[in-house]
């Protein structure tokens, strides 16, 4: 493989003065090469008027020149081959089969929003044509559509080195609706960044479209990041990783002159109710898929289920000496680079310190601190410990969980209660069960973007009535999701025409609908010419 190690600013790799830096394989703790150069802030502007001058044409291309465009950047992925999984692999330490499923399902992304787009209802086309006899007063002629809102900034994320990073599901979302992309390379896995990047600088030029439409800025600190975020030209932000880093784009984003909009994916504890049909009758299969759902990926999963809830008595004592012999059997593994690992155990350290929280399980294998190992652990408390200990309701990112004993019914809905806004809520159960489970239901529909029976919430399937988003802090947006067919709406904004002639419309909008789009025409949905 052969890497530059610049900065991608509209298909020129660009080399800045500052300290360059290197990655860290969390396999051995060794350096990779090579060095990789920091954006400065003048590549910061160079980047976004870059992506301002081509958002006048770029937005304006056709759905199919588009579309084109995003099968082409996966076909560009694909052929990177074992290079690109390789190097993933070296970055992050994730396992090339899971790597290989996180490839198909990038290229998978890209091909689904050119469909998307192909068809087009996304824009939500709205018509009311003018009733100029209306008494008392007549209406115009009013015509409503999304239009992409301009250049978005996406930041990489840690855990997800190609679905969730400089290709993924932000990206081309953004992409698909009309706008450039700027994005910030993680620095734990610059060398995968500058692999995809590639791609997308070629294909744009292999489609004829604007170079300023993608550009890959890189850095190891927070100031370009804060930079991208203030800049002008900025029009939107995509984010996947911390609390404490998504509140701060969030916040910089509502401090700026003109506020723009952060679709920051946070923090989630997942939390997974097991009533006690459930526990009487399944003990030993949910102890198996609390265990796995807890340690794949490492923990490393924005949804890892963090605390479990059930109700005390013996099957949940049965359960928890079932879910102990499992967590101990299960050997560490490498997290994704030594920061995360650090903030793993000091985690454990933490729950560890609080009074009324027991440790129930961990890995017994012991951990290597030379190839950033993580064990799994559990810890246990009572409903009163977690409902008084604000630092419980807190995300250990990583394969730890924590288990609390409610007293009754009454207890287990007093938890649900005091959670905060989740990205899911899971409860398991019997007929039985459910029969009784509506107030419980109804508190976690409140709490969670997506509510799961009997099941698992690690996994994701990307589709059209996925949402993948929750109350904060989930997520600073409940209204949006980062996956599935519509996350592109979080990239566009709705403007209305009134009165115009049928040559100055959009297409979208024009009445013979030329696209043949289902659209809302004077309160009907319909395919059919508006009149």
């Amino acid at each position: 493989m052969s890497f530059h190690g610049k900065n991608l600013i509209a298909g020129v790799p660009t080399q800045s003065g500052g300290t360059s830096f290197k990655p860290v394989s969390p396999l051995n703790g060794h350096p990779l090469e090579p060095a990789f150069s920091p954006a400065s802030l003048a590549d910061v502007n160079a980047a976004l008027i870059s992506a301002d001058a081509a958002f006048s044409s770029f937005s304006r291309t056709t759905a199919e020149a588009r579309a084109v465009f995003l099968e082409t950047v996966a076909s560009n992925i694909v052929d990177l081959g074992d290079d690109l999984l390789q190097r993933a692999h070296h970055e992050t330490g994730l396992p090339l089969d899971r790597l290989t499923g996180e490839r198909g399902r990038t290229v998978n992304q890209l091909r689904m929003f050119a469909e998307v787009i192909r068809e087009g209802s996304w824009r939500d086309a709205r018509i009311d044509t003018a009733l100029p006899d209306r008494a008392p007063l007549p209406r115009p002629d009013l015509r409503r559509i999304l239009v992409p809102l301009g250049p978005v900034i996406v930041f990489g994320a840690s855990n997800f080195p190609l679905a969730f990073s400089v290709a993924g599901g932000d990206t081309a979302s953004a992409l698909a609706a009309g706008c450039p992309v700027v994005v910030k390379a993680h620095p734990a896995h610059p060398g995968t960044s500058e692999l995809v990047a590639g791609a997308i600088s070629r294909a744009l030029e292999t489609c004829g479209l604007p170079a300023g439409t993608f550009s890959l800025l890189h850095d190891n600190g927070i100031e370009v990041g804060l930079a991208l975020v203030n800049h002008p030209l900025s029009c939107g932000v995509g984010f996947t990783g911390s609390h404490r880093g998504g509140r701060a784009l969030f916040d910089a984003a509502a401090r700026r002159p003109n506020p723009i909009p952060v679709f920051a994916e946070m923090s989630s504890l997942n939390p997974i109710f097991l009533l006690p049909g459930a526990l009487r009758e399944r003990g030993l299969q949910l102890a198996g898929g609390l265990k796995n759902s807890i340690t794949g990926g490492v923990g490393q999963f924005c949804t890892k289920p963090g605390l479990i809830f059930a109700i005390a008595g013996e099957e949940l004592t049965a359960l928890s000496g079932l879910l102990e012999k499992a967590i101990q059997a299960v050997p560490p593994a490498p997290m994704l680079h030594a920061g995360i690992c650090t903030s793993y155990h000091s985690g454990l350290k933490h729950l560890a310190g609080i009074e009324g929280v027991v440790p129930l399980a961990h890995s017994e294998q012991p951990e290597d601190a030379a190839q950033t190992q993580a064990g799994a652990s559990v810890f246990s408390t009572k409903s009163s410990v977690f409902l008084k200990e604000k630092g419980l309701h807190e995300e250990v990112f990583g394969p730890c969980s924590l288990l609390v004993e409610a007293s009754d019914a009454a207890d287990l809905l007093e938890l649900a209660r005091s959670l905060d806004g989740q990205l899911t809520a899971t409860v398991h159960g019997t007929d039985e069960d459910f029969q009784q489970a509506g107030p419980l239901l109804e508190i976690l529909q409140r709490k969670a973007g997506r509510l799961l029976l009997n099941g698992f919430p690690t996994g994701v399937e990307v589709c059209a009535s996925m949402h993948h988003g929750g109350p904060y802090p989930a997520t600073t947006d409940t209204r949006f999701t980062s996956v599935g067919t519509a996350a592109i709406q979080r990239w566009a904004r709705p403007v209305c025409f009134q009165n115009f002639p049928p040559e100055a419309l959009p297409e979208e909008l024009q009445n013979a609908n030329p696209r043949g789009l289902l659209r809302q025409v004077n309160g009907q949905l319909t395919k059919a010419a508006a009149i």
